[in-house]
């Protein structure tokens, strides 16, 4: 099976485009992140304070069901013990809660697991932070995507106002700040791009023209064995 790593930093544009490659060349997507934001849900809900006390978020998530499935149109959902999630895991504070589970070592080895099981069953493009370092060291195409801090922030600050939430331009880039510091610091698995992947910054770049940017590394190392 064929797997295609793209890691970044929150905001950088890993899902959406992730999202058209695999429609585009008919492969599974998933996105690790919302398994994260998740088991951040979960515990939130529970009231488990996970930065402070990440022994009881790491027990809560490890009696946690995650699992990923696809709606008819491709899109992934995500579902915690059964229930849909996918339209509750996109707010302010899932998004810290997420970087901060995802410091715990007990926690990214169960959610790791699920997703090596994906990527043995079918083709994939996997996103994520850790995915071309840790996940699939051996992937077959290893992106590294980003941008400036402030682009990242715009993107996703537009993002949230269009699904109906209200927060300030500097609190997104706050939180992204934060979220930078947490992945690209934790000692297990951390942000950073793997040393063979190839560094794609997406300031200045449209949507389009970044999917035919990231479409041509891809047919470039796989040739006609990516279709």
């Amino acid at each position: 099976m064929i797997k295609i790593a793209i890691d970044g930093p929150s905001g950088a544009g890993k899902s959406t485009v992730s999202k058209a490659l695999a429609k585009k060349l008919g492969y599974i997507y998933v996105d690790t992140g919302a398994m994260y934001r998740a088991a951040a849900l979960g515990c939130i809900t529970a009231e488990i304070d996970i930065k402070n006390n990440p022994e009881r978020a790491a027990e809560m998530v490890s009696y946690m069901n995650i699992d990923i499935k696809y709606g008819d149109d491709g899109s992934q959902l995500i579902f915690l013990d059964r229930e849909n999630v996918t339209d509750f895991i996109r707010t302010p504070e899932v998004s810290i809660g997420a970087s901060d589970i995802s410091k715990i070592p007990d926690v990214r080895l169960k959610l790791v697991d699920i997703q090596r099981k994906l990527g043995e069953q079918s083709n994939v493009i996997m996103d994520g932070r850790d995915i071309g370092t840790y996940v699939f060291p051996d992937a077959d195409v290893k992106i590294f995507l980003t941008a400036t801090d402030e682009e990242r922030a715009r993107r996703r600050h537009k993002e949230l106002l269009e699904k109906g939430q209200t927060v300030t331009f500097e609190e997104v880039l706050e939180d992204m700040r934060y979220r930078d510091k947490n992945d690209s610091t934790r000692a297990f698995a951390p942000l950073k791009p793997a040393e063979d992947s190839v560094l794609v910054e997406t300031d200045g770049l449209s949507f389009e023209e970044t999917v035919e940017k990231v479409q041509s590394i891809i047919l470039e190392r796989l040739g006609q064995n990516a279709l």
